[in-house]
């Protein structure tokens, strides 16, 4: 089963790397696979919660853009593969990611520029629903209305949980259905670890001929299939012991039934 083989792949790279940001990349790998398994080559996926960075190498290497080589190196000293994307190595990773706020104005970029040139390509945003509490989405999320980039397709990474706590409790909700339709986007509202939902959705905002950006809040868990990290805060920084990769393993054994 192709998410058991995906957290399988992450577990592994983290084990090996002894690093954390373990439980933001279990939470959107799912929604990952699906944007690039449905973009044309020509178009383009852009990681902006680049915390989640060994999400995006996992799935580079499945589709044969990593080599397991190169997907060795992660967080080693002269890697190209570093904590957060950086640029200029690999055509899906075109942009220098990490402080968050900033893949969202880029994409809206890219998506005025193919609009300017008559391109009939999308690009693809995935943000962290705390990166909505950011200024610069508010800014270009107008922006996308204002300069109809119908072009564009948002996915939020929904699992409430950011850096320092729960979402609500921070500056609120701000990953809301109501709010950014208030302001001129289509919104969906999807279960973000349902690959076939996610496929379907994909496609229902290519096939849309409004001259709306779309928006795609993919309902997700924290840490998603590994039950000691589910929606537990601490796993967006721990590293595992030897023990915690063992349980963890077995823990994506169990219930994704490899």
């Amino acid at each position: 089963m192709i998410q058991f083989l995906l957290r399988k792949n992450l577990l592994n790279l983290y084990n090996s790397a002894n690093c954390g940001h373990i439980a933001c990349s279990l939470s959107c790998i799912d929604i990952l696979y699906v944007l690039f398994e449905n973009k044309l080559d020509t178009e383009r996926v852009i990681l902006s919660k680049g915390h989640a960075a060994g999400a995006l190498y996992v799935i580079l290497n499945y589709f044969g853009e990593i080599s397991d080589d190169e997907l060795s190196t992660f967080y080693q000293n002269g890697t190209k593969l570093s904590a957060h994307p950086s640029a200029n190595s690999f055509k899906n990773i075109p942009f220098a990611l990490g402080s968050l706020g900033h893949g969202f104005p880029i994409a809206c970029g890219m998506a005025l520029a193919k609009k300017n040139e008559n391109n009939k390509d999308f690009v693809y945003v995935l943000m962290s629903d705390g990166e909505t509490n950011e200024g610069t989405t508010w800014e270009a999320a107008h922006f996308a209305v204002a300069n109809e980039l119908s072009n564009l397709i948002i996915c939020i990474d929904r699992n409430r949980l950011q850096g320092f706590g729960k979402l609500t409790d921070i500056l609120g909700d701000t990953a809301d259905k109501n709010k950014w339709e208030s302001i001129g986007f289509e919104v969906f509202e999807i279960d973000g670890h349902d690959l076939i939902s996610l496929s379907e959705c994909v496609a229902n905002c290519k096939s849309l001929t409004t001259n709306r950006p779309k928006l795609i809040i993919a309902n997700t868990v924290k840490g998603k299939g590994v039950d000691f990290m589910e929606n537990e805060m601490e796993w967006h920084y721990l590293p595992m012991t030897g023990d915690q990769y063992k349980n963890a393993m077995m823990s994506i054994e169990k219930n994704y039934h490899a």
